[in-house]
């Protein structure tokens, strides 16, 4: 989430990024909504991506040890 460094002191920065939302889509909540859900989407696909491609090794759980180990 992008803030602009350039926001009134006071102002609640998930605000500000919710007020830029909507102004990229001309002020149209709906279609500002439309859009969060479609790259919530897409992040979660490039997340599911990058788990697969990763080691086993990164995983939070220890890999199960055989009895040849």
């Amino acid at each position: 989430m992008q803030t602009d460094a350039n926001a009134p002191q006071g102002i609640d920065p998930l605000d500000a990024a919710a007020d830029q939302v909507i102004m990229a889509c001309d002020g149209d909540v709906r279609a500002a909504v439309r859009a969060l859900i479609v790259a919530k989407g897409l992040l979660e696909a490039e997340l599911n991506e990058a788990y697969a491609a990763s080691s086993r090794g990164y995983a939070r759980s220890r890999p199960r040890r055989t009895k040849q180990d």
